[in-house]
């Protein structure tokens, strides 16, 4: 379950994909439902939308909570350049920034908006026009940067399974190596 000095756990990793997994809907369905125009359209869109965004939200603070009480990570790659290994935690921290400002930003709109009770159900109506509301701007720019950061993440990680031949894409994902 827990991680080693040259592995990720199984928590660690199924998190980890969970996340990505998530993410790659969320991406999807939140432009999809951004050029939607379409009420009803956009609103099926967006009551699968929110609940999935509190989801990474709460895997998230998990994974922060299993790293800070339960587990340690692996120890960087040796041989990396400095550039490199400072690269990699940066986009890795901003991952986390991100993803926990998405989540913040999600529940402001939400919450601002009155949306969260059409999208449940509770309550009938037109959804409002979100761009009217203040925290839809990060959530829209968060989008935009999370493209950016899961680029550099995938990109990197093709880096080392292809070019360095490196095995470094292996300490997260589940079995030995």
């Amino acid at each position: 379950m827990k991680s080693t000095s040259s592995k990720y756990g199984t928590v660690a990793v199924t998190i980890h994909w969970l996340i990505a997994l998530l993410i790659l809907v969320q991406l999807g369905s939140g432009f999809r439902a951004t050029s939607t125009v379409e009420s009803a359209a956009r609103e099926a869109i967006l009551a699968m939308h929110a609940p999935l965004g509190m989801v990474i939200l709460l895997l998230m603070i998990l994974r922060l909570l299993w790293w800070w009480f339960a587990d340690k990570k692996p120890v960087p790659v040796a041989g990396d350049p400095a550039w490199q290994t400072f690269s990699a935690k940066a986009v890795h921290v901003l991952f986390y920034i991100v993803i926990i400002g998405m989540g913040a930003s999600g529940i402001g709109m939400m919450a601002a908006s009155g949306a969260g009770s059409i999208l449940s159900g509770a309550a009938d109506g037109p959804l409002p026009d979100f761009s009217q509301f203040l925290p839809r701007a990060p959530h829209g720019l968060g989008a935009r940067l999370m493209l950016v950061l899961v680029a550099l993440h995938v990109g990197a990680a093709l880096y080392h399974h292809f070019i360095k031949k490196d095995g470094l894409i292996w300490r997260m994902w589940y079995g030995a190596n």
